[in-house]
């Protein structure tokens, strides 16, 4: 089986930031990074090169593979930023209506800058995101 490439490294969150972010980005990861931390209350971590993570679950696929992700995490995708959630619920898609100017894909809520969406509504789809990694991985 291959190996997960996205693992906790050492490398330096504000490098990251500096090195990709635009000022309002710099700005709202920031943000991002009081949220994650107040919710978690996790220090960051580098997840491979460009997931900024807070904790650690393991999980197992249904195939036997098996791994280690974050928590929470964010990351900065050229114009966008992007957390990483699981919003499969019914409550999560009802937080979503609420959320503001922004994309979802499976796993990942692109938006391009906190002012665009409700911080509240944010914070609510992280917490309940952790709470439903934690049923299903424990």
């Amino acid at each position: 089986m291959a190996e997960n490439k996205t693992k906790p490294t050492d490398a330096s969150i504000e490098e990251y930031i500096a090195s990709r972010a635009n000022e309002q980005q710099g700005k709202d990861c920031k943000a991002l990074m009081a949220m994650f931390k107040k919710i978690t209350r996790k220090a960051p971590k580098m997840w491979g090169p460009s997931i900024v993570g807070y904790g650690v679950y393991r999980y197992t696929y249904a195939s036997g593979r098996t791994g280690e992700a974050p928590l929470a995490g964010f990351a900065i995708r050229g114009r966008e930023l992007v957390v990483y959630l699981c919003c499969e619920n019914e409550n999560q898609k009802s937080l979503l209506t609420k959320l503001g100017k922004h994309k979802m894909s499976k796993c990942c809520l692109y938006f391009k800058q906190m002012a665009d969406i409700d911080k509240s509504v944010l914070e609510a789809l992280v917490i309940d995101s952790i709470d439903d990694v934690k049923q299903r991985y424990g």
